[in-house]
């Protein structure tokens, strides 16, 4: 039975930040893992590239036997709607599953309190406190990196989007280390300077 992978997509989600990520599951996953994503409703989200995606999920019929629960960036994470995704979160934290957010998504996650005791990052340390008030007391494990991972939760900036698909990869053991080090530098260092992993 293939592995679950869940991407919480909202409205004007940033698709750029899901690519690398889904796309290298399915690569190099062997057809163990499948991705699902999961939005409010089931009614069809936008990107803020335009894409248009029906969700497999809404936030009521997600199902309990998942892997990892991945929070994708986006415009719309401030909404006062996307609260409605903290039980989820709550749940994959304190089932000790994988659980990671990018871009805005990282700050959501501070604003829910799961970033107090495990390193991190996100888009911008003040903001984070601003944004997650007294719900976040993590300052002293905040990192300035591209992405972070700390016990099963992964963070990372807007700009991270591979950085952030290599600790997720890793974190699930989609695949030996060498094979997902060989993707991820096929990728940050290009075509003519990295050699070209073997699928």
């Amino acid at each position: 039975m293939k592995k679950t992978i869940l991407f919480v997509l909202l409205d004007q989600y940033a698709d750029f930040e899901a690519a690398y990520l889904s796309s290298a599951i399915y690569m190099l996953g062997e057809g163990n893992y499948e991705v699902k994503t999961v939005s409010l409703t089931k009614y069809s989200v936008q990107s803020i590239g335009g894409f248009h995606t029906i969700p497999d999920y809404d936030i009521n019929s997600v199902p309990t036997d998942y892997e990892a629960l991945i929070l994708i960036g986006g415009m719309t994470w401030r909404n006062e709607k996307s609260q409605l995704v903290k039980p989820l979160v709550e749940n994959c934290y304190n089932d000790g599953k994988v659980l990671g957010g990018i871009c805005d998504a990282s700050a959501f996650l501070g604003t829910v309190g799961v970033l107090n005791n495990v390193n991190h990052t996100s888009n911008d340390l003040n903001d984070l406190k601003a944004w997650a008030g007294d719900a976040y007391t993590g300052e002293n494990r905040y990192i300035m990196k591209q992405a972070v991972s700390d016990k099963n939760i992964i963070t990372a900036n807007g700009t991270a989007t591979l950085e952030f698909a290599k600790e997720v990869l890793l974190s699930l053991g989609v695949a030996p280390e060498n094979k997902i080090m060989e993707w991820y530098n096929f990728h940050k260092l290009g075509y003519y300077t990295a050699p070209t992993p073997e699928m």
